[in-house]
This record gives C-alpha cells, sequence and structure tokens, in this order.
C-alpha cells in the first residue's frame, strides 16, 4: 500500500514492517502498518469488538469511534506515531498503536525514547497469540525508531494484557497508580525474550503442520467424472489408505444431481460441501487455482495441498503467479505445501491419510521424511519399503513456496510418533533458522539431510530462494556443527536412516567384526579405518559356521566392553553339491536376533552377500511399524549419562499426528534400565561392506556430537572485561558516516587496527614505504630487525612470488632488499612496499569472518599459504562460536598437527588462537555492520601470537535479521 501526501513525505510507507506470522493454533495472519485507507476497515473492526474490550482499552464505555478518532488512529508519521494491524481475509482483527512521549508523559520526538502502546484484539480472537506477535513486531519496530522504552496502562482486571506484557520476557517494571497497573518494558533483546519468542515460533508452526498432517476431513479439489486424472488418483489413494476422517469430491463440472465419486459425497465447490473442510488438495490446471484458493479460504479450509504445475518452475511468469499464490493463501489464514508438490502422508493409525500420488502407503513407523522432489521421494519411499522401514510421515513438497523443512523440524522436535527426520533438501531458504532449528532436533533426534544441487551455484527451477555463495564444504560443515548428519546420496540416506531407526548410539568409534568369510572381513576391516573407525581384528567363524555360531560370536562381541558396535558379515553356505543353501537366511536371522535381543545395547549391521533370504528376513523384522516410545537413537545418551544437560534436552511430549497410539509396545532401542534390548528385530542389512561402514561412521560421529551437545560451551566471561562494545559501535557509525553507500566500504590499514583494537586484536602496524627513505625512516621508528612486504593486491600473502624480505638486521640489508624488490617484481607505486618489525617465528594461519546473505555470519580458520588454499583445507562455524566451537574449529582442519608439535616442534599457543577466534566472532556478532574481517597472516608461536596483517569491510546493516519478530518468509 502506497501512503497518500497527508502523510509525511520524509517517512514513507515502510512496506519492510510488513510479515506473515503463524499465530498459535496454526493459523496465519498478516501484520502491516496501518494507513489513511484503512478507516472502513477500522471501524468494521471496532463494531465486533466487545464492550468489555473496548471499556479495557479506554478505560470507559466507549462504544464507537468518532471521526477525530479514526483520523487519529489511521495517520501516522512511521517514527513518532506508528500503528500496526492484524489482518486475516483483509480484514482486521486486532490492532497496536505507539506514541513516542518524554519525561512527563506528553507528546515528543527523538531524543526522547520512550512510547505508550496500546492493543486491542477482537474477542473472536483472543487466545490465539495475536497481541503477543503484535508486541514482538511493535517492539522490533520501536528500536529501528530509536525508542528504547515501552509504558502501558493497563486495568488490574485485564489479566490477558498483562500476561502478554509479563511473559514476553523483556526487562519490565510494574506498579499500581491511580487505580491501573503502569508497566514499563525495556525493548533491548533479553536471552528470555528471545528464548520466549523461539518457542512460541516452534508451538505455532509446529501446530501449523499438525493441522495439515492430521486433518478431520479432506476435499479433493479436481476429481475428474472418469476414472484416471490426478485428482481421481488422489482421491482412491486416500480412501485406499483407510483415511479416519471425513472425504469429499470437488470438481466445479459435476452435475447437479451427482451424488457421489467413488463412493464419497461429490459437490461442485467447497462451500456447496456446507460442513466444516481442514484440508484441501488441489488438483486443477494453474490458472484456476486462484479462485479454488478463495472458494477454501472463504469457507475455512486450514491448509492446501497444491498438486498443480506451472509455478516457479517455469519461469518468470511462474514465479509472480507462485508469489501471489502464497500472498492469496496467507491472507486467509491457510498454509500451503507445494505448488508442484507430490502430496503428504500420515501413517499414523488414528488419521490414516495418504494425501499423494504415491499408490500405496508405506508401512507405519517412525521415520519422518522430507523431500522436495516428486522423483526422488518416489525413489525414497521404495528403497525404505523395500529394506522394511516404516515411516510416520511422509512429505513431499515440491516448489515448498510456503511450508519447508524448517517447518517439519519444528514440528518432528517434539512429535512423539517421529524418531528419525530424513530430509531430501534441494534449496535452504533460511538457512541460519535451519541450522538453529536443526542443531536443536538433532540434540533429541537424528536429522539425516541429502542436499542436491550441491555444485550448480544456483537454485533448482521453482526454488524461488536467496542464493548463498558460500562454498558447498562451508555448508556441510555449518552442518556438522548443528548436528546434521550429511549424506551425498538418498541411499546413503536410507542405509543411515535404518540404521539410527532400528539401534541405539554407540559410546565410540570400536567396531567388533565377524562373520564366516576372512575376504569380507578384510574389507569391513579396511572400510572401517578408511572411515576413522577402530576396528578389532576380524573374527573368522570359517565357512562352516552355522547360525547358533554365529549367535555366540554376537553374544560374546556385545558383552565386550572393549567394543561399541558390532559388524557381521555373512555368504551363503554351500552344499555338498556346490549349490547355495539359501534358506539358512532365515535361520540365521532368528539367531543374530536372539543375539542382539539379550546382550548389551549396542549398535549391530549385517553385511551380506547374495544372501536374499538373510535380507528379507531382516526387513520384515527391522520394520518400524507400530514401535512407539521413546527412539533408540534419541534414548541411547540418555541411557547412559547422568547430566542434567542432556535430560533437559529431551522436547516436552504431546501426542501429536503422528504419535503411536500402543502405549504397551516397546521400541527395539536402548531404552531397557538394564542396558540390554527390550525387543528384538532391528537389525539393518547391507549388501556391500562399505555401505554398512559409512552408515556406522555417521551415527558414530553423530553420536559424538549429542554427547558434547549435552554440555554446550560458553563464552568466556573475560572477554567482556576487554572489549568496549559501545565505543567501537560509536566508531562504526563514525567510519560508515550519516549516508552511508548500501555496498559497504573497505576500512583503512589505520582504520581497520582501531576498530580491532576496540575487541582486545591488536595489529602490528605497517608503515608504508613509497621510497628507500621512507624504508628506511619506518624501520628505524620500528627497530630492527623488520619485514619488507609488498601490499599490492596480486602479491599480497604470496611470499612464493618474492614479495616479502625477512630478517633485515640493518639499514644497507633494507636498502639491498628494496632494490632487490623494485628491480624483480615492479615500480614502488606498483608494489606498495610497506615496512613491519619482525615478529616471534611461528605458524602462519588465516582468521576470517563474513555475513553471507543467506547463511548469516560465518567464522573461518586455516592454515596460511597456498597449499591450503589449493586443498581447501579451511574450516568453518556459525557465529556466535562458543570455546567448544573454537577448540574445535582450530582442529579440524586436516593440518592441524603442524599447531600441536608435528615432527617434534615445539606446540603453538592454540590458547591464544582460540581466544582471537572468541573475539573476531563476537565482533561480528556485536555488530552486523562488519560484514567482513581477514586477520592475515596471524602468526602463533609457542608464547602468544602476532596478527600482521588485517583488512575489514563495513556495510549498513540488514533492516531485520534472525533475531527479529517472527515472520515467514516470502520470495
Amino acid at each position: 500500500m502506497e501512503p497518500t501526501p497527508e502523510q509525511s513525505p520524509h517517512h514513507a510507507y515502510p512496506d519492510h514492517w510488513e510479515a506473515d506470522v503463524v499465530l498459535r493454533d496454526g493459523g496465519t495472519a498478516r501484520v502491516r502498518p496501518i494507513t489513511t485507507d484503512d478507516a472502513e476497515r477500522l471501524v468494521s473492526f471496532y463494531e465486533q469488538v466487545s464492550d468489555e474490550s473496548k471499556y479495557y482499552r479506554f478505560f470507559a464505555p466507549y462504544p464507537r469511534l468518532s471521526a477525530r478518532d479514526v483520523h487519529r488512529f489511521t495517520h501516522h508519521d512511521y517514527v513518532d506515531r506508528v500503528g500496526l494491524a492484524v489482518t486475516v481475509g483483509g480484514e482486521f482483527i486486532a490492532t497496536v498503536r505507539y506514541d513516542r512521549i518524554d519525561d512527563r508523559g506528553r507528546p515528543a520526538s527523538a531524543p526522547a525514547d520512550e512510547a505508550e502502546v496500546a492493543f486491542l484484539v477482537q474477542d473472536a480472537h483472543q487466545g490465539r497469540g495475536v497481541a503477543s506477535a503484535l508486541l514482538e513486531h511493535i517492539a522490533a519496530v520501536a528500536r529501528e525508531r530509536g525508542i528504547r522504552r515501552f509504558a502501558a496502562e493497563v486495568l488490574p482486571a485485564n489479566n490477558k494484557m498483562i500476561k502478554v506484557f509479563r511473559d514476553a520476557g523483556f526487562t519490565q517494571q510494574r506498579s499500581f497508580e491511580d487505580g491501573s497497573v503502569h508497566l514499563t518494558l525495556d525493548l533491548e533483546p533479553t536471552a528470555e525474550s528471545l528464548a520466549v519468542q523461539r518457542a512460541r515460533e516452534q508451538r505455532a508452526e509446529a501446530r501449523s503442520v499438525q493441522r495439515l498432517l492430521a486433518p478431520g476431513s479432506v476435499a479433493v479439489i479436481g476429481v475428474g467424472r472418469a476414472p484416471g486424472g490426478v485428482g481421481r488418483t488422489v482421491l482412491r489413494n486416500l480412501l485406499g489408505s483407510g483415511f479416519t476422517g471425513r472425504t469429499y469430491a470437488v470438481n466445479t463440472s459435476f452435475a447437479d444431481d451427482l451424488g457421489t465419486v467413488e463412493g464419497v459425497p461429490a459437490h461442485r465447490s467447497v462451500g456447496g460441501i456446507g460442513e466444516q473442510v481442514d484440508l484441501a488438495v488441489v488438483a486443477v490446471p494453474a490458472d484456476r487455482v486462484p479462485e479454488v484458493v478463495a472458494d477454501c479460504g472463504e469457507h475455512g479450509v486450514q491448509g492446501i495441498v497444491v498438486l498443480s504445475a506451472g509455478y516457479a518452475e517455469r519461469g518468470a511468469e511462474g514465479r509472480e503467479r507462485q508469489r501471489e499464490l502464497v500472498r492469496q493463501a496467507r491472507s486467509y489464514g491457510m498454509r500451503i505445501i507445494g505448488p508442484n508438490a507430490f502430496g503428504i502422508i500420515n501413517t499414523s493409525e488414528s488419521v490414516r491419510l495418504n494425501a499423494s500420488l504415491a499408490p500405496e502407503s508405506p508401512k507405519a513407523g517412525r521415520i519422518g521424511l522430507f523431500t522436495q522432489s516428486g522423483a526422488i521421494g518416489i525413489a525414497l519411499l521404495s528403497g525404505l519399503h523395500r529394506r522394511g522401514a516404516g515411516l510416520s510421515a511422509f512429505i513431499s513438497a515440491g516448489n515448498r513456496a510456503d511450508v519447508s523443512g524448517n517447518d517439519f523440524l519444528q514440528y518432528w522436535y517434539e512429535d512423539q510418533g517421529t524418531d528419525v527426520a530424513l530430509l531430501y533438501l534441494e534449496s535452504l531458504g533460511n538457512p541460519r533458522k535451519f541450522t538453529r532449528l536443526a542443531r536443536r532436533t538433532a540434540a533429541v533426534k537424528p536429522v539425516v539431510v541429502v542436499k542436491g544441487a550441491r555444485h550448480s551455484g544456483t537454485n533448482p527451477p521453482g526454488h524461488a530462494v536467496p542464493v548463498s555463495r558460500i562454498p558447498d564444504a562451508t555448508v556441510s560443515a555449518l552442518m556438522r556443527q548443528a548436528g546434521v548428519i550429511r549424506v551425498d546420496t538418498v541411499t546413503e540416506m536410507v542405509d543411515v536412516g535404518l540404521l539410527l531407526a532400528g539401534q541405539p548410539l554407540p559410546d565410540g568409534p570400536r567396531v567388533a567384526i565377524l562373520g564366516n568369510s576372512e575376504s569380507l572381513g578384510l574389507l569391513t576391516y579396511d572400510a572401517c579405518l578408511a572411515e576413522g573407525l577402530r576396528p578389532r581384528p576380524p573374527r573368522d567363524l570359517t565357512t562352516e559356521a552355522s547360525p547358533r555360531d554365529f549367535r555366540g560370536a554376537l553374544a560374546e562381541a556385545l558383552a565386550d566392553r572393549t567394543c561399541d558396535a558390532v559388524i557381521v558379515t555373512a555368504i551363503p553356505w554351500v552344499g555338498e553339491n556346490g549349490e547355495a543353501l539359501t534358506g539358512e537366511g532365515e535361520v540365521l536371522a532368528d539367531a543374530l536376533r536372539e543375539a542382539a535381543t539379550t546382550g548389551p545395547a549396542k549398535p549391530v549391521a549385517v553385511v551380506h552377500v547374495e544372501m536374499g533370504g538373510l535380507a528379507q528376513a531382516l526387513a520384515a523384522a527391522t520394520s518400524t511399524a507400530g514401535q512407539p516410545g521413546p527412539h533408540p537413537a534419541a534414548a541411547a545418551p540418555q541411557a547412559r549419562t547422568s547430566s542434567p544437560a542432556a535430560s533437559a534436552a529431551t522436547p516436552p511430549g504431546r501426542s501429536g499426528a503422528g504419535a503411536a497410539t500402543d502405549t504397551t509396545a516397546t521400541t527395539g532401542g536402548a531404552d531397557a534400565t538394564d542396558g540390554t534390548r527390550p525387543s528384538a528385530g532391528r537389525i539393518p542389512a547391507y549388501p556391500a561392506a562399505e555401505r554398512a561402514v559409512r552408515a556406522l561412521a555417521e551415527v558414530v560421529k553423530y553420536a559424538q556430537w549429542r554427547r558434547h551437545a549435552a554440555a554446550p560451551g560458553k563464552v568466556p566471561e573475560f572477554l567482556d572485561e576487554t572489549i568496549d562494545e559501545h565505543a567501537t559501535a560509536g566508531l562504526i557509525e563514525t567510519l560508515l558516516g550519516p549516508d552511508p553507500d548500501p555496498r559497504g566500504r573497505p576500512l583503512t590499514h589505520d582504520e581497520a587496527r582501531e576498530l580491532l583494537a576496540g575487541y582486545g586484536v591488536p595489529v602490528r602496524p605497517a608503515l608504508p614505504a613509497p621510497d628507500p627513505e621512507a624504508a628506511v625512516a619506518a624501520a628505524a621508528e620500528l627497530g630492527y630487525p623488520v619485514a619488507l612486504k609488498t601490499t599490492a593486491p596480486h602479491l599480497r600473502h604470496r611470499a612464493d612470488l618474492g614479495g616479502v624480505r625477512l630478517d633485515l638486521v640493518n639499514e644497507n640489508a633494507l636498502r639491498r632488499a628494496y632494490d632487490e624488490l623494485t628491480e624483480l617484481l615492479g615500480t614502488p607505486a606498483e608494489l606498495r612496499p610497506v615496512v613491519q618489525a619482525m615478529v616471534p617465528r611461528g605458524v602462519d594461519t588465516v582468521v576470517r569472518a563474513s555475513i553471507d546473505a543467506a547463511a548469516g555470519a560465518v567464522l573461518s580458520f586455516g592454515l596460511a599459504g597456498a597449499p591450503s588454499e589449493l586443498l581447501g583445507d579451511t574450516a568453518h562455524r556459525l557465529v556466535p562460536a562458543t570455546d567448544r566451537d573454537v577448540a574445535e574449529l582450530i582442529r579440524s582442519i586436516r593440518a592441524a598437527p603442524v599447531l600441536f608439535g608435528w615432527r617434534g616442534a615445539a606446540p603453538a599457543d592454540t590458547a591464544a588462537l582460540e581466544e582471537l577466534l572468541l573475539r573476531v566472532s563476537r565482533l561480528v556478532d556485536d555488530h552486523p555492520e562488519v560484514v567482513s574481517v581477514a586477520l592475515e597472516p596471524v602468526v602463533v608461536a609457542t608464547q602468544g601470537l602476532t596478527v600482521l596483517g588485517a583488512t575489514v569491510r563495513l556495510a549498513p546493516p540488514p533492516a531485520r535479521s534472525d533475531l527479529g519478530p517472527r515472520r515467514l518468509p516470502s520470495y
């Protein structure tokens, strides 16, 4: 909406304040500034508010708004007077307004930093979390306009509003004056307010997914009059799954006298159904979708699955059609899966929903599967079914214009019916949020991700999301930091998912190998070494080993305290006539299950060669159907530790859409108090040793991450004593100037030194040497010995090209070096030489931090020099980094041994290096204007370190960040 000329020309309509939000009940609403065009909407809204709510707002009976009131509440300057509205279907359901005041409570302008705030929510929408969402947004707006405190007067009987303020998490003061409660809120975000905001976000988004997965009624729109077609197929699949709710078929072309289709009521529109419809599955041409969405929205449908194609995957016109689809659906409070989706499945016995094109529902189980590709979804469903795995839910989101993997992470985090989350992603709409949610979810249940389109540098067709500029290796490192199990193929995803769903987490990397083939055992042993595991020498049971021998050997291995996991290898038995005895596979499967049932809780995997009977028998038993309760991967760490933090990581349980209903059954994981398995039949089988070992290696790394996640790192308090955040903020404001270039600006050497000094990062001065005399004067100022270096871009940090001369002990040596450089490499103007004092010898390293528009702030570390750059030997962590993060950061590069006394050298001062990394992380986290920092080289000696070079770039910060109020993405 555009402002009218009556509004201040100095403050244009702030469209970046507009936001779609998910409310407590899972529905959506839009938050936007109020404009002069909203007079009629305001009056209509006010008429629908009860007299009691009006009394609470105005402290007196106030039946209607006067013309003056309407003018006042619709005319704002968007600085000192701001009003926001929450709309559904284009109509107001709530408003909030602030007016800047001085210390006497009178209207004021800046620099006054306090404002009076007041809310009004329609009675029909109270209890949906509307006021809480509005408070987040109006507080963010106020901070942007320089307001630091809100003041509110609330009647003592208005408990709901008092609770909204009290529960927000802001620092506040309360007093009772003149018959009302006077509240003052400090708007600076706190750890508590951020935690409250994210908890509300999680509950709301999880609820919005639950409404999609557990509808009480479904309408399939676009059901053909004759057999065949997408709509008819979905309807048949829905009926074939035994959906427990009501089902309707909808097509505008149905005859008036057509009563049923496929045995369900047939209607020409959703409005004609006459009953509540919770979910609509849309299978009509793209040009007809808007009228379908309007029909659904006007009749209370809660969510829609759009199977129709013809959107962003078709280019610019389709992309705009997709944006309009999302805007239209959200305006009615609905969420969308799709467009171009394959559908959704929920196997819960209480729902049994198959609203997809998959002809057969998967077995009920405890694996949640999200995919952005229908073809990949089909392949994964087939692979999991073939190997006996069951699913709690399946979602193929297509272009995922609205509901995304982030929403399902919110849902699966607390869903008691899902043990393992598998996601195939081709793009990340909000990587910062994804890593935050994945880290929280991974702390209680495994998250396995395959990332498609890793190296294309662009998003797949249909995915209208920001493109991240950071390399795929960095994305992988950040996922690992968040506890995500990143695999390369969908086959590996299935391999890892089966092991996680059926087996407990290992206590370590020690692996016992046993089987009836020495060669296969050796292949498994080599594969373990290649994956960083610690295998014991394989135990060869010989080709004559019976199933009973396998059972005994497995029982011994599980009882052995020096092993953490067991891999069983098996080849077919050969009879006297030379033919394979295929029937022994089922017997062996029974023997292995028996040993696993009675032994200590350790993961077991089977590698078989041409033993279809064994694989089938284990697949039949491995089915994760009907096994409610805590999953093995989640239960193992808590069962083996007394850490309060580990217990605290468990999410609040609930009976979600995917939660199992048979509470008398138990899982096959390590949730028994005596360390043994309470039930059998969950051993995954693999046709190749490499696949089993790779899956186990990923699980071992995840288990290690889980143990560390139980006691997260922290930022040392001593940093606060040596950092001047306020002074640095002032310096940044000065350097950017009153009208900064949106592209930002690099700092000079001296400016960078001053900025970094505010965070306790001293940089050695480098004095310019445009001629030999200036070089000699610089050396005299710094003191010999000195170094002479070129700073030209093509020579910077390239000692191998001869642009550096070290240990120059006197004037003669310096002059000779200067002449050599200018003779070999170019004129002083081209080389830009500088002089620096020599520092103690050490290991040359590089520390960087940068802001990626999609991923956020990233801290990077590596050794200096061409070899590390060529090999990509750089490690990354998300900012803010903790002491544990930086310790792992410097140890995760392949060249890390150089820092720890490689080949008899003295170890470098890694403690000083970790402190430097923490300071750089803190700098970019405190000041989003610092968009890049590069310290190169950082010479780490045996005691202390020295930063010899630094480049810093500043740019205006984005209007909103991941710390801002809740909002749905819009692409």
